[in-house]
């Protein structure tokens, strides 16, 4: 199903505000776009890694934003939740303390962790929206960068080594 153009103008309106607002920092690899055909999910993908990525995740018909962690890397998703068991946190409370850092103050935040088509493994938390057109607001805006940026802080250690 098409979208309507003007929601189609929201939403690529959304996304450059996020993929400019990382776009100077050396901490987001290059970015590219996963978009499906149906117009269910508009993803922007910053590159961590060769397999691995930092996503947000415009969800128009839900709606809501998805901000998290993708890896088409099986062992990469062990290592990650080997990191959080050895934090000694659950989940929420490691994604959390990420958020926390990045100046988001978000109790046990909702982390879905899944794996998608058997080749894509997701740590996310979902943002509800009232309505698309809350993506235009500064508020929803500076909290999907928070979020963004507390997903790089929580998870950076455990996906980005010395050697990449």
């Amino acid at each position: 199903m098409a979208l309507p153009e003007d929601l189609m103008e929201r939403i690529e309106s959304f996304r450059s505000y996020v993929e400019g607002a990382v776009e100077a920092d050396d901490r987001y690899g290059k970015v590219s776009r996963h978009d499906r055909d149906d117009g269910s999910t508009m993803a922007s993908r910053f590159e961590a890694s060769e397999s691995c990525w930092f996503e947000v995740a415009v969800r128009p018909m839900v709606p809501q934003v998805r901000v998290g962690f993708v890896t088409n890397d099986r062992w990469k998703s062990e290592e990650v939740e080997q990191a959080i068991q050895d934090s000694g946190d659950s989940m929420e409370e490691f994604v959390e303390s990420g958020f926390s850092e990045a100046g988001l103050d978000w109790d046990e935040p909702p982390v879905e962790h899944y794996r998608e088509a058997d080749e894509l493994f997701y740590f996310a938390t979902p943002l509800v929206l009232d309505d698309v057109v809350d993506l235009d607001e500064t508020a929803v805006r500076d909290k999907v960068v928070r979020m963004l940026e507390g997903y790089l802080i929580a998870f950076g250690p455990a996906i980005i080594t010395e050697e990449e």
